[in-house]
């Protein structure tokens, strides 16, 4: 298993691809009230109260990447692959071409075209990211339910198409061996398919494919958290206003 996903493969690209009370004291430990001054007027306590304002337990983001009526942000690759340069600890690789389908058989091939097409998937974004004369497209694929998008990784047909372009030549793993993997979270499945621009196959004494094709994968998942991180926050923070809103609170 290559990269750490959940299926790995290494292929021919393109042909199978509470307030405190302070008191004097009493026996039990409670407070006690002390005594006024004869004709002095006991001061109330003028200490503003508030309504308690009662917030249901913050979502769970896991939800907002699993339940299609909860994930409703706005899905293209400029809101899932948003930053230029993808970033994996020490390593970053400029971003070169992106582009999102419908018709997901249309960024497959091989096997992957019926996987896809049998377990309903609704649209297949990718993005692809090349330093150093190796490169790695990243495939997302949405589903209507984690089990679809299982049942894709768990099939185990990684044959993502690469995405050329911005400097990554046609040749990109086109009729050569390359790193191919797939996995899964949430409603989502997720691909790579990484190897030499230049066209030649990766063996297994190719670190730099192996690093990119594994830091694309990591990568893949990040960016699909975010998007249930980011939908999970904003759901809480109307959580909150809402019951501010109930209490009598305007701020």
């Amino acid at each position: 298993m290559i990269g750490g996903g959940a299926v790995a493969a290494l292929a021919i690209a393109g042909i199978v691809a509470a307030a405190v009370i302070s008191s004097g004291g009493s026996p039990d430990g409670g407070p006690t009230a002390k005594p006024a001054a004869s004709g002095s007027a006991v001061v109330p306590d003028d200490k503003p109260s508030f309504p308690d304002v009662s917030v249901p337990p913050p979502p769970n983001p896991r939800d907002y990447i699993s339940d299609p009526k909860k994930d409703t942000a706005p899905l293209t690759p400029a809101t899932l692959f948003p930053q230029q340069t993808m970033v994996v600890g020490e390593h970053s690789y400029p971003r070169t071409a992106t582009d999102a389908v419908t018709d997901c058989t249309a960024a497959a091939q091989g096997p992957l075209v019926s996987s896809l097409t049998h377990n309903g998937c609704r649209k297949l974004l990718r993005a692809t990211y090349a330093k150093g004369g190796v490169a790695v497209t990243i495939g997302v694929a949405v589903f209507d339910s984690p089990a679809q998008a299982a049942a894709v990784m768990n099939e185990g047909k990684p044959n993502l198409k690469p995405l050329a372009g911005g400097g990554v030549p046609a040749e990109f793993c086109q009729g050569s061996k390359c790193l191919m993997t797939t996995n899964a979270t949430g409603r989502y499945a997720y691909f790579t398919i990484a190897g030499f621009t230049s066209g030649k196959d990766v063996t297994a004494s190719a670190p730099a494919a192996q690093q990119i094709s594994r830091d694309g994968g990591g990568y893949a998942f990040t960016q699909i958290s975010q998007r249930g991180k980011d939908q999970a926050a904003k759901a809480a923070e109307e959580q909150l206003k809402e019951a501010r809103r109930k209490a009598g609170q305007t701020s």
